[in-house]
């Protein structure tokens, strides 16, 4: 039996389409489920092994990608929505009934990702959003559970589903990172 890592991504990563123009990310709930319009299509599509990003029920990583904050619009049900944990980086918004979150913010304007919304793929009623791309944080998913002797395997099959395992973010985010402390140096200076 293969590594379960994500359902989303469990038979391969499926491509996007190219030419996403957005959609609606639904929660879990049956009744009034929250829903969320995204303009565009998603950015640094990524699996996440992080111990604060949602997962589906089973899921070992998250799948989680950035959109602009503007493009990120509350349609129904908001009043469901509730911030998990205040004192983290990413105000994460979630559904007070059934966990799910919907997207989550950084309010922090020194914040390199400052702008950028994060949110579950996964949760479109449309099909075609960029796939994800590598898997960020590997090595935290031993801090949910996994057993140490399993992660051998478990960077084996990202590798082999075409997500390349990173203990932190793609090399390109960690550029992001980097020039951003640069750039806020240079005009303390």
């Amino acid at each position: 039996m293969a590594v379960q890592l994500h359902p989303s991504i469990d038979s391969g990563v499926k491509k996007g389409s190219g030419s996403f123009a957005g959609g609606t990310l639904v929660c879990n709930c049956k009744d009034r489920p929250v829903k969320v319009g995204i303009k565009g299509d998603v950015a640094h599509n990524h699996a996440c092994g992080c111990t604060k990003c949602w997962k589906p029920d089973g899921a070992t990583f998250s799948v989680v990608a950035v959109v602009p904050r503007e493009n990120v619009t509350v349609l129904e049900n908001g009043d469901k929505l509730q911030i998990v944990d205040s004192s983290a980086v990413i105000q994460r918004y979630a559904c007070k009934a059934c966990g799910t979150h919907m997207y989550g913010r950084i309010e922090n304007k020194a914040h390199p990702f400052y702008g950028l919304d994060f949110i579950h793929p996964e949760l479109f009623q449309e099909a075609g959003s960029a796939a994800p791309g590598f898997a960020a944080f590997v090595s935290s998913v031993i801090e949910s559970g996994v057993n140490p002797s399993e992660m051998p395997a478990i960077r084996a099959r990202l590798r082999e589903i075409g997500l390349e395992p990173y203990d932190c973010l793609s090399p390109a985010l960690m550029d992001v990172i980097a020039t951003h402390v640069a750039q806020s140096r240079q005009k303390a200076a």
